[in-house]
């Protein structure tokens, strides 16, 4: 149903036109052809990052750093992108499961020993620490003993969602009758020293399985198989995200299998998620090796096993969007051939399904009409873009060209006809085919569109 300010501002001219039917969404088959592999020096990476820069998806983009294991800060475009993606991990993993459970663990914690690692990211505070480092008098040795005390005293940030799984285990266990197999899933931001040097934050996703020990391989290679089908499913090339077993050399102790899911970047490929079969070592040490509280009813008096699966979404971001740029050549209105930057992020991830413009006509009418129809969307929770609010004009091929740079799977333009009639013109991004619809029909289309968009 149109809300009120939409059929206000219509009815001024002529009462609706009645739709003497609803057009089914039909979702068109997705571009999945050949990525463009021609971008292959650092230049030519970094005009990516400074395209992604103006269109809202990164800021400062810094490809050394990038590289480097320092990510990239996000625009209101990628936050959005990295807010979809998290929401559909969190659909496939733990809503559309029923032995995987949500969790919340503490960002910050104690250590329990004195053994810190140098990955640890501690929380000290400065002004103790500045007036240890005031303290003229004392020496050189006493100094560093006051400042080896503070660090041990000060929390540690969390690294990972591992121990946080591990804790939960016991009170986990009840609520399923202590029956195996179960999951515990967690997102959210961890803090690791990267490879420069920096401390920052990453934003993970976590399954921690728990599993018997005779099944613990085949599920690592079910959650291996699993994760990889989820990348690809949205990725406009698929074949650049690829799987491999972690070398024996290389195994995170007391893992005794690992797996690698990698994106083939123009520079060369990069983790983004790992899986890890870790046994039981670790779920005894966190529970003082109190066997008989972990036990489950399997006729066997054994430890369950643990695997696990991390995925930086960060980097996850990064891989979707150079993924989804191509580079088309099309036919400007003067016949001239120009090449066409196009972000064909898959419909489910993109931060806007639609842009509302404005046509030539009564500029307050029609901007009543793009009011009422935005909120109507943001209403249905479908995300569009309100591009009437710009203040300098831009041509159609403008508009265009901009829209499919950051990525907008539809856009429209309220015009007069608008106003007479209630029909106006939706281009798809991907096909850029126009097609004539009545404004009561474009919230409905949206929904079916992404809908049917979920299970392909």
């Amino acid at each position: 149903m149109l809300t009120y300010t939409i059929r206000s501002a219509l009815s001024r001219r002529l009462n609706l036109f009645k739709a003497s039917h609803v057009r089914s969404a039909v979702f068109p088959q997705l571009d999945r052809g050949r990525c463009d592999t021609s971008v292959e020096h650092t230049e030519q990476v970094e005009a990516v990052l400074q395209l992604l820069a103006l269109r809202g998806y990164v800021c400062q983009p810094d490809l050394e750093l990038w590289r480097r294991g320092v990510s990239c800060r996000h625009g209101p475009l990628g936050a959005e992108l990295k807010r979809n993606l998290l929401e559909t991990w969190w659909d496939s993993v733990v809503s559309s499961r029923a032995l995987v459970f949500g969790i919340n663990s503490l960002s910050c914690s104690l250590d329990r020993d004195t053994r810190t690692g140098l990955d640890h990211v501690k929380e000290v505070d400065a002004k103790k620490m500045t007036h240890i480092l005031a303290q003229k008098e004392l020496s050189r040795e006493q100094t560093i003993d006051q400042l080896n005390s503070l660090l041990h005293m000060s929390p540690s940030l969390r690294t990972n969602f591992f121990q946080g799984a591990l804790e939960q285990f016991v009170p986990s266990l009840e609520l399923v009758s202590r029956k195996l197999p179960f999951g515990l899933a967690e997102t959210g931001m961890c803090f690791r020293v990267h490879s420069c040097g920096r401390p920052g934050a990453v934003t993970q996703t976590s399954l921690v399985w728990f599993c018997s020990p005779r099944t613990s391989s085949q599920w690592l290679d079910f959650w291996a198989r699993q994760r990889l089908q989820w990348w690809k499913k949205f990725a406009l090339c698929p074949s650049d995200f690829s799987i491999s077993d972690v070398p024996e050399q290389d195994l995170d102790p007391p893992a005794s299998r690992g797996v690698h899911i990698f994106y083939n970047f123009p520079w060369g490929p990069e983790p983004l998620e790992t899986l890890w079969s870790r046994g039981d070592n670790e779920l005894l040490q966190a529970h003082n090796g109190v066997r008989s509280k972990l036990q489950c009813r399997e006729g066997r008096k054994s430890v369950p096993h643990v695997v696990t699966a991390t995925a930086n979404m960060d980097q996850g971001v990064m891989a979707l969007l150079f993924n989804s740029l191509q580079h088309q050549k099309s036919e400007d209105s003067k016949r001239k051939l120009r090449q066409r930057k196009v972000l064909k992020l898959h419909p489910v991830l993109a931060p806007f399904k639609l842009a509302l413009d404005i046509g030539k006509g009564s500029t307050m009418e029609l901007r009543q009409v793009c009011e009422g129809l935005l909120q109507e969307l943001l209403d249905s929770k479908i995300s569009a873009w309100p591009g009437y609010l710009e203040t300098m004009p831009k041509s159609l091929e403008q508009l265009n060209a901009r829209y499919d740079e950051m990525g907008v799977l539809f856009t429209t333009v309220i015009n007069e006809n608008t106003l007479e009639n209630g029909l106006l013109q939706v281009r798809n991004r991907d096909t850029t085919v126009r097609e004539t619809m009545h404004i009561s029909e474009i919230k409905s289309f949206l929904s079916s569109f992404v809908s049917a968009a979920q299970h392909i």
